[in-house]
């Protein structure tokens, strides 16, 4: 998306409300879709927790029933709220598929899955476990994204594509993340405890690559596609290759938000960025 089409967090909704009836107007076949789904909501929690609701739904929980489950917490929780409008932001300012904040909220199942975690996550927290883990087994089998209501997930996030994903139990995954398909963030064997990755902010993961166990990977580094990485990285370099191993350093300080994937040897550091 062109930088000067990026709004104001207070302004998104506005903005996708315009970019629906616009599209509505030029697709009527849409329309109905549409107006259900944006058109016809009074704010983006109640547009979320319909579109998740109709996603997620099966015979155990209907449709109904889902969205309430989905908009109890969006309503209440105003640190999903934020993470709402970060998350649309990151991917409207990442990724140049992307043609405006209506997409991502209607159409793509990397921010879809995100928000739906949020939800699980908040149950978790709340000791409703095995709502929590429903919603895991549902989100996982809808969208092909798979991650534990357990792990703990930071905003400004972007997950390109998203298919195959893994995010386990005790993850962590700072801010201004930025990940592509078929990433696992896994453990690396059958022990129990804190065994999962630790992300830092502004990271940046390559499609393909498997961090494996209870490692810090720093903030501003930057992992190449299909890597396995087995050991810490330090903050602000690249790793690649299988197992891992430092190969560079990435030409800005938060590699997640200008998703640069080459790493080549004119990916050279530059300490003003």
């Amino acid at each position: 998306m062109h930088p000067s089409r990026i709004v104001a967090d207070h302004d998104i909704w506005d903005s996708i409300k315009a970019e629906c009836a616009e599209a509505a107007a030029n697709e009527p076949l849409l329309a109905g879709f549409l107006h259900a789904t944006i058109l016809s909501q009074p704010g983006i929690e109640e547009a979320l927790a319909y579109l998740l609701a109709s996603k997620l739904e099966n015979a155990t929980l209907p449709a109904l029933g889902l969205r309430d489950i989905f908009y109890d917490v969006l309503q209440e929780d105003e640190c999903i709220q934020r993470a709402i409008l970060a998350d649309l932001q990151a991917v409207v300012s990442r990724d140049p598929a992307c043609p405006g904040y209506a997409n991502p909220l209607l159409y793509f199942k990397g921010f879809q899955s995100i928000q739906a975690y949020r939800v699980a996550n908040h149950y978790w927290t709340m000791d409703r476990k095995h709502l929590a883990w429903y919603l895991q087994a549902r989100i996982s089998e809808v969208f092909a994204v798979d991650i534990h209501p357990g792990a703990r997930i930071g905003k400004g996030i972007m997950f390109d594509h998203a298919t195959s994903v893994v995010i386990g139990e005790t993850a962590v995954v700072e801010d201004d993340f930025s990940m592509l398909h078929e990433v696992t963030l896994g453990g690396s064997g059958k022990e129990g405890g804190d065994r999962h990755p630790k992300i830092g902010r502004g990271v940046l993961i390559g499609a393909g690559a498997k961090i494996l166990g209870n490692i810090r990977v720093g903030e501003g580094a930057k992992i190449g596609a299909g890597s396995v990485v087995l050991r810490d990285v330090p903050p602000h370099t690249t790793v690649a290759g299988v197992p891992a191993k430092v190969v560079n350093v990435p030409s800005s300080s938060l590699p997640a938000l200008d998703m640069i994937q080459t790493f080549d040897e004119f990916d050279a550091f530059d300490p003003h960025i």
